[in-house]
């Protein structure tokens, strides 16, 4: 399957490459960043320290640098740390990005790869409603486009309401949803339900000494974080959730519905049904232990 992951690394988001890397039915055709997790300077750096680090030529193609409307952004210090890669600040790359906008990268790739080209968005949705608004044929090129974001049935993560990704830009979800493009959203609803622990990282550090040693320290930042704040044991599989769910979609329980955004207001972010849908999908249950499973057997594999 032919993929490209739009992200905002992120220790998440690093997990979910490395697991796009190391899954054989994945064709990762590149990287495009946003601001989210870190500014989005920070995104495309951490992108392409990622990919060399995998030792794989991925095009990194920068993005937004703010949500469509809104003219600030503070990123998530307090989840993923100051550079975004938890206590890790020494991130030194010797790539660049492409010498294209993420919108541009996303709107070529969806014409050369007509109906083959899912696209995982595991950042705010910036970049892919200014793909959007790039080619109104946008949404009839790409096959789907597969979101980590919302909490319709559970409590959000920056607010009781809104999840992180949705929250950052809600103008761009709305333009999104309504679209017309066959979206999946694997949201907190099942994100939560495939949580990480220490054992699973430092088995990743001693199965994976390169990669996973990396994701082992990092993730203590992040674990802490899940620990202290939110009072779990382990950190949600989010992004890798996602890139499950467009490869793996029988691992899911989906409904289809429509779905609207909260614009303004204390539920800023919120999403929640709204009428039917015949092309958007909403993930309520999943497999958690088999999503996990196959999420580790990935990760080992990597140097």
């Amino acid at each position: 399957m032919k993929i490209i992951i739009d992200t905002d690394p992120g220790v998440d988001d690093a997990m979910a490459i490395f697991y796009a890397h190391a899954a054989e039915e994945i064709e990762l055709l590149g990287l495009t960043t946003a601001f989210g997790n870190v500014f989005v300077h920070q995104a495309t750096r951490n992108a392409l320290y990622l990919a060399e680090m995998l030792g794989k030529d991925i095009p990194v193609a920068q993005g937004a640098a703010l949500p469509l409307v809104f003219d600030t952004h503070e990123p998530s210090k307090s989840v993923h740390g100051p550079e975004g890669f938890g206590d890790f600040t020494e991130i030194e790359v010797s790539g660049m990005p492409v010498d294209e906008s993420a919108a541009a990268f996303l709107v070529r790739n969806a014409q050369e790869h007509q109906g083959k080209l899912a696209i995982v968005a595991i950042a705010p949705l910036t970049n892919i409603a200014d793909a959007i608004r790039l080619d109104p044929e946008f949404t009839d090129n790409v096959a789907k486009i597969v979101i980590m974001g919302g909490a319709v049935d559970c409590p959000g993560n920056v607010t009781p309401f809104a999840e992180a990704n949705i929250y950052h830009d809600p103008h761009a979800a709305a333009e999104v949803f309504a679209s017309g493009c066959e979206i999946v959203l694997a949201g907190l609803d099942v994100t939560l339900q495939t949580l990480c622990v220490l054992d699973d990282f430092a088995q990743m550090a001693a199965m994976a000494p390169k990669t996973g040693g990396f994701l082992n320290d990092i993730g203590k930042y992040y674990l802490k974080f899940y620990h202290e704040i939110a009072g779990e044991e382990g950190c949600g599989l989010h992004d890798s959730t996602a890139l499950i769910a467009c490869t793996h979609p029988e691992l899911f329980r989906m409904e289809k519905t429509g779905l609207s955004v909260a614009l303004d207001g204390p539920e800023l972010g919120n999403t929640v049904r709204a009428g039917p849908s015949e092309t958007i999908s909403v993930c309520t249950g999943v497999d958690g232990e088999t999503v996990k499973d196959l999420f580790m057997q990935r990760i080992l594999s990597n140097p």
